[in-house]
Parts: C-alpha cells; structure tokens; sequence
C-alpha cells in the first residue's frame, strides 16, 4: 500500500487520510505488537495522527504542483504562468473604454486630449490623434478611473482640453465598463480560445487574436461565404465580427493581420489599419448594443421569506442576463431557473407565480425576448420588478 502520490497514465493519484493513518497503525502494530492501542484518545494514536496529517499535506501539496502544469487544472498564479506558452497573460483590474468619434479640422493634432461626460469624469484619447481628411476619426479612449465607469451613448460630450482644430466629441454607444481582476474560470475559457490562432481556418484564427486581446470581454463573429447578404445583414463573402471591450485599433489591426485577403468586414465601427506593405485599409467591426431587459414577478411568499431574499432574487436575474453571450436572446423558461435561487436557501421560502419580461423599457410580457446578432442583453436589479402576494 503506497501512503505517498502515485503518478501513471491517468495522472496523478492521492491516497486518503484514512488509508495513511491505517498504514502507519499497521507498521506501529507490526513493531510493537497487535494488542498496542493506538484510537484516537492514546496518545501513540494521537502521534500517528500528526505524522498522517503531515503526509496528506505533503500529498496535497504534489498534487497542486501537478495540476499546476495544466491550465485546465492550474490556480491563481500558477495559471497566470502557464498560459503564458499561448501568448495570453492575466487580465488586471482594467478601466472602462468607449470609442470617441472626434470630429475637427483636417491635418490637426491632438495630443493628451481629455474629454469628459455629463458625470464629469475624465476620458483619455490616446497620446495623439491625427485628424484625418475626412474630418471625422474614431477613437478608444480610456476612462481615467479605474473600475466600472458608466457612460450611456451620447454621454461623453464634452472636450475638456481644448485643442486648435478640435469640435467636438462624442460617443456613440454605451461605454464598456472596466471589470476586476480576471478570474480563473474566466483566463482558462480565454486560453482555450487563444490555442485557436494558429488554427486551420481563417474565422477561428480571427476569433482567436481577438478574444487574446487586452481588454476584450466578450465577442462574436459570422461568416457569409456565400454570394447573397444573410438574414444579419452582412453583405456576400464577408465576415463581421462583434466586439465588447479592448481597444479599437487593436482590434482592427487583429482583424487584418487574420482574414483572408480581399474578403470584406462588416460594422458600424470602421477603424483604419495598415498591413505589412503599408496598404491602408478600412476595417469594419460592431460594438454591441446593450439591450436592457425589464422582468415582473409576482411570487407567494412562504415562511422565512425576508427582503433579502427579494434582493437574492434581483441579483440573481440581473447577474443571470449580464452573463448572457452577444446575440443571444433572453428564454422566459429559462430565467425561471435563476429566479428560484436554486443554490439558496433562500429559494425555498417562495414559489413564482407569473414573470413577464420586455426589452427597452417595452410593457412586460409573457414572451421571449429577441436579441439581434450584434446586441447583447443588460440586467440591472432596478428593472426587475418583485410583487409579493
């Protein structure tokens, strides 16, 4: 009987505390007869019981080396260090971005620009923004605080350092908020997307140097090979791609180096890119539109039901609908399941009655709610209306 960790074709193996304690209680026996007694309340037991603890901690301890070695079994920084073999590092806590659509004279320069929303916080341009011909660039700008910084399109209004050839600024879409440190569960689903990159066909590649990203949070793409515009809108052999977060230059310079040469992009965001030759080139991506759902519930309160667990049930449905991938639509069935806190037990001091639901602030009802291919659902605990009866 082996009291230490075994390693063979299927990986590592540990023994329990009981088999140890067992094994050393059997050599003690062994040296100093059957009938010594050795439970618990001996003191000899008690001495076998330290030595078992400290080889079950030595155990554990080689099997965390172990799994150190696999990103599907690595934590904290011992992730952090092996996804660096794909070209990958940890996200940090990061700050909110939103593209600027800066609008002034041709050939100016801005350099250090701020501009700032109807809140009054501050957003960074990047270091120099050159004014292109047409009088119009799209840029990402960064918010100067670091966290969740909200702005709702159109927020970010204001030029705050005023600069020769600069009108005006604004942003089109809702900000992407900065989020905290990346957790594991959410590096390792990154990993295995980055292994895409030097993959077989160009979309997965594509896919995979964007969600590599710093910054990207979430994202989706579709392909029309064929020679007509699919149900998306997205015209004949074109591939539109749908980003939330990171940089917007980054973004569109990780498109180019990707697709495949002559193939067109689709979107609402164009960015300029140069490639390798110095050709420059319009590449088209969409930022995704933030679709706020409204839930009613009427529930019938049991015993032990309180106003926390009404909170529980707020939460749950707006952490549930925030977790939901781009373009997917909202299932009334399945919102039920978050709604019944079923790892609560809390969950157990109610039953639903009714929920409805609706999009854009829209009259709930008892219908799904559709999310287009370049939306992405946004829950919030003020939009989910509780009724207890």
């Amino acid at each position: 009987m082996a009291i230490v960790c075994e390693i063979d074709a299927t990986g590592i193996h540990k023994p329990d505390f009981s088999e140890i304690l067992e094994y050393l209680k059997t050599e003690y026996r062994g040296i100093y007869g059957e009938d010594v007694y050795l439970e618990n309340d001996s003191q000899d037991g008690q001495l076998l019981g330290i030595f078992a603890a400290a080889i079950n901690d030595a155990n554990a301890m080689a099997v965390a080396v172990y799994n150190a070695f696999s990103p599907s079994s690595a934590q904290g920084v011992g992730l952090s260090r092996v996804v660096k073999i794909n070209g990958i590092s940890r996200n940090l806590p990061s700050y909110s971005s939103a593209d600027l659509e800066i609008v002034g004279q041709s050939g100016s320069t801005i350099t250090g620009g701020l501009a700032r929303d109807v809140n009054g916080y501050l957003w960074a341009l990047p270091p120099v923004v050159n004014i292109p011909p047409g009088g119009l660039i799209t840029v990402t700008a960064t918010a100067q605080r670091v966290g969740a910084v909200a702005a709702a399109a159109g927020e970010i209004n204001a030029i705050a350092t005023p600069t020769l050839g600069w009108q005006s600024v604004t942003n089109p879409l809702a900000a992407t908020m900065g989020a905290p440190v990346e957790r594991d569960a959410q590096l390792r689903r990154r990993q295995t997307v980055s292994t895409a990159l030097p993959s077989l066909t160009v979309l997965d590649g594509m896919i995979g140097a964007v969600a590599s990203l710093q910054g990207v949070t979430r994202y989706a793409a579709y392909e029309n090979d064929t020679s007509l515009t699919d149900a998306n809108g997205v015209p004949s052999h074109s591939i539109a791609m749908v980003v939330e977060g990171g940089d917007a230059q980054a973004i569109a310079d990780a498109i180019l180096a990707k697709k495949t040469p002559g193939a067109g992009t689709y979107g609402t965001t164009e960015q300029s890119s140069v490639d390798v030759y110095g050709i420059r080139h319009a590449i088209h991506f969409f930022r995704p539109t933030l679709v706020p759902v409204t839930y009613a519930l009427t529930v019938r309160a049991l015993p032990g039901f309180t106003t926390g667990v009404q909170d529980a049930i707020r939460q749950a449905l707006a952490d549930w609908t925030n977790a939901l991938s781009i373009g997917a639509s909202v299932f009334l069935t399945r919102a039920y399941v978050p709604a019944n806190l079923p790892s609560s037990p809390g969950g157990a001091t109610f039953e639903i009655m009714s929920m409805t639901m609706a999009r854009d602030g829209d009259p709930p009802t008892a219908a799904d709610v559709a999310i287009a291919f370049n939306e992405v659902a946004s829950g919030d605990v003020s939009n989910v209306i509780l009724t207890v009866v």
